[in-house]
């Protein structure tokens, strides 16, 4: 038996969704490491991005029903409605060093309050190599809420803890009431949150305990916006605001001042230079080149490629410079068929002769043939 790596990164090995908005039948996907996303609009890229994000809710205590009521109700949450698609059906395969956690679960459509009901869950462990031959423990209470984050052995507990931390990061809102133009609590630092809002509390803290780390942000930044020259983080009763100072005057610009595409970077850019500690297991990321240049691109896409040898990365993307900066082993490409999502990998097999001929990934991509809604 092979020997665990400790240095092994803990990751989503696959995935089978049955029934789950329009994914209604993703038969064992693997999921690679590095996992880029794409199709056109509409073809359901971002809904396993967003099956993801229930199960990060599902697994922390009682809030599967307000992820639901947060996203329309049960009934949206089923392929079609609970008329064609009565239950919802999951099966995740997790890697860790020390072998494989499984996990399995159905979701249930109740009329009454239009919610979800858990049902059928069960979990195991095998240790490297032995997968196949695994017990699986059965949770037979069933109720409104996941039972797994009650259960003590240590199987569950990992499956928990990589699935609850799961996070979505969509820098997309930047409007007048977005949370990144409000004051933060100082302390409010260790992690930036999924929508970029605690943006100035991390810098600051990082210009405290860290000004090496900050000080390449800053370059990093300057590399791609000219016009800036530093943040100013000045506390004020316990809270910061976001504030930065321009290489051609005085002038101090507010986060109101700063374009949209400007503040998507600077969420990036930190985020992706964050000290691994204070990362999730796995990172989801829904069109992050909104709004950047090309260059701004290339640059965040070269950082996701490193975070990706310590972190499992997941990107939504539409955008063929984005697609171009990755391998082919990296996509998974999205394509809807009478509202029914398919997602499938390229292999190399059968484009490597696209790419000796000095095909970029993104000419293969949108070829109808791979990229199309047929």
């Amino acid at each position: 038996m092979t020997a665990p790596n400790p240095s092994k990164t803990n990751r989503i090995r696959s995935v089978t969704i049955e029934g789950f908005r329009s994914l209604r039948n993703i038969e064992n996907l693997e999921l690679p490491q590095l996992a880029v996303l794409i199709g056109a609009n509409g073809s359901g890229k971002s809904t396993l991005i967003r099956f993801f994000e229930m199960l990060s809710w599902m697994l922390k205590s009682e809030k599967l029903q307000e992820f639901v009521v947060r996203h329309g109700g049960g009934d949206d949450q089923l392929f079609m409605g609970s008329r064609k698609t009565p239950r919802i059906h999951a099966e995740i395969r997790l890697e860790t060093a020390a072998g494989s956690n499984d996990f399995r679960f159905d979701l249930t459509h109740l009329s009454a309050g239009d919610t979800l009901m858990v049902m059928n869950e069960a979990y195991r462990f095998a240790p490297l190599g032995l997968a196949s031959g695994a017990k699986w423990t059965e949770l037979v209470e069933i109720g409104k809420e996941s039972k797994l984050p009650d259960q003590k052995s240590k199987t569950a507990k990992t499956i928990c803890n990589l699935l609850r931390q799961c996070s979505t990061y969509q820098f997309h809102d930047t409007s007048a009431n977005a949370s990144i133009h409000n004051r933060w609590d100082v302390t409010e630092s260790f992690r930036l949150r999924s929508d970029g809002g605690n943006l100035a509390a991390v810098l600051l803290d990082l210009q405290t305990t860290d000004s090496k780390r900050y000080h390449l942000i800053t370059r990093q930044i300057q590399r791609v916006l000219p016009t800036f020259k530093e943040f100013v983080l000045e506390p004020e009763a316990g809270k910061v605001l976001l504030r930065w100072l321009g290489k051609n005057s005085d002038k101090i610009f507010g986060s109101h001042l700063t374009s949209d595409g400007s503040l998507r970077l600077f969420c990036l850019l930190t985020l992706l230079n964050l000290p691994t500690n204070r990362l999730p297991d796995v990172m989801f990321f829904d069109e992050p080149e909104l709004g950047l240049h090309p260059h701004a691109i290339t640059l965040v896409a070269e950082m996701l490629k490193r975070l990706s040898k310590t972190r499992q990365i997941f990107i939504a993307t539409q955008s063929p410079y984005m697609v171009d900066c990755f391998d082919l082993e990296n996509i998974i490409v999205a394509s809807a068929n009478d509202g029914e999502t398919v997602l499938r990998n390229l292999p190399r097999e059968k484009y490597q002769e696209w790419l000796d001929d000095e095909y970029q990934l993104s000419d293969i991509w949108l070829k109808e043939t791979v990229g199309g809604a047929g």
